[in-house]
């Protein structure tokens, strides 16, 4: 398997990072701000900054096919709008941002998210005409652009979500959208729009679809905070990751029947914070052990295959020469033989987002993940 394509832009922690659908753009999340870096070469040249959240952005997204790119924060004051009312509503909002590209550079678009906590993720659906917020409100926003009014506005689903939402998923179908909270549950709602969305073809998820509906409720083993979650490349799976360093795959049986299977896999690893599908019988997972690892299986039970990982890699390593002379030298200078701050791994601390890099067919030839340490790393599968 070739090496990874790694990338260290910087040494403070990324949040959460998205390519574009030609992959010569990457967006990370930075502190307040996103970095837009443009490929050259094998390497990622810093080309714009996306100024405009006044708190921590905690989300960025760039739609394959308009290249628009939406943005979410633990808050913000803006006051791009003319009218003194929509201002007052604005200094007490969480907000988002779409930002669309302009002869003068990126045109940012304020969304109303009438939420009062933090907005934590946020994700485009596959159609583009959405895209929904995850927040600390205990609600999801799900976003779409009216077009009479010319601005993007939200409808929340509320119940019965008990705590902040972590992560969010959609639905190949656009309708359907996972979402894990810290009330230890990965559920799967409706997020139909009227006037938006096309009614989906019944699945095992339901047929009528009205929005907030929830299709799909499902509670960690060990009560544990649900990290992340993910429909397969079919839709006709759930996966999740949780805080108990386990991960629970969902097979549905139709709407109001118990799931044909629910099955967690639980591993004496370090919590995972992040998990793509590659295929339908594959997913691979990282977090807190800085590295990925791919499980296998399908509704019979799913195993952890090992990590994608070699670590006997040239250039981790130990080079030093082991000498008793050395090792004397070495205690008497750090009071240790061995410097133990290098871990054996790429990342070198712990990895916050994997995003699919290259597919076909929901067969997954490269993901990225990025991470505490400032690394954007590309993989092959």
């Amino acid at each position: 398997m070739p090496p990874p394509e790694q990338h260290h832009l910087f040494h403070h922690p990324i949040a959460d990072h998205s390519f574009s659908a030609d992959r010569q753009t990457l967006a990370v999340a930075r502190d307040n701000n996103v970095e837009l870096y443009e490929r050259s070469g094998n390497r990622f040249v810093l080309k714009d900054e996306l100024r405009g959240h006044d708190k921590t952005v905690t989300g960025v997204d760039i739609a394959p096919q308009s290249g628009r790119i939406v943005t979410c924060s633990q808050g913000q004051c803006f006051h791009w709008v003319q009218q003194l009312l929509e201002t007052k509503i604005l200094q007490s909002d969480r907000n988002a941002l779409v930002w669309e590209p302009s002869p003068s550079g990126w045109k940012p678009t304020l969304v109303l998210l009438r939420i009062n906590r933090a907005a934590t993720c946020v994700r485009w659906s596959p159609s583009e005409r959405k895209f929904a917020v995850g927040s600390g409100a205990r609600v999801i926003a799900v976003c779409y652009f009216e077009e009479e009014n010319d601005w993007w506005v939200s409808k929340h689903i509320k119940k019965p979500i008990r705590s902040t939402i972590t992560n969010i998923s959609w639905h190949p179908n656009s309708v359907l959208l996972a979402a894990g909270s810290t009330d230890s549950h990965a559920r799967v709602f409706s997020g139909f729009i009227k006037g938006v969305d096309t009614r989906p073809e019944s699945s095992v998820w339901g047929e009528r679809l009205p929005f907030g509906t929830v299709c799909g409720e499902y509670l960690n083993n060990s009560a544990g905070w649900v990290t992340d979650v993910a429909f397969s490349p079919s839709g006709d799976a759930l996966a999740f990751t949780a805080r108990d360093s386990s991960i629970t795959v969902v097979y549905p049986n139709g709407p109001e029947q118990p799931p044909t299977a629910v099955l967690s896999v639980n591993t004496q690893l370090l919590p995972f914070m992040s998990l793509v599908w590659n295929g339908e019988n594959e997913i691979i997972a990282a977090g807190h052990d800085c590295e990925a690892y791919r499980l296998q299986g399908n509704e019979q039970g799913w195993s952890i295959v090992g990590s994608l990982e070699s670590k006997g890699r040239p250039g981790l390593s130990d080079a030093r020469d082991d000498s008793a002379l050395n090792m004397f030298r070495q205690m008497d200078l750090k009071g240790k033989v061995k410097e133990d701050t290098q871990l054996k791994t790429v990342h070198q601390n712990t990895i916050n987002t994997l995003r699919t890099y290259e597919q076909s067919g929901g067969t997954v030839s490269k993901f990225s993940t990025s991470g505490v340490d400032g690394r954007v790393v590309i993989w092959n599968t």
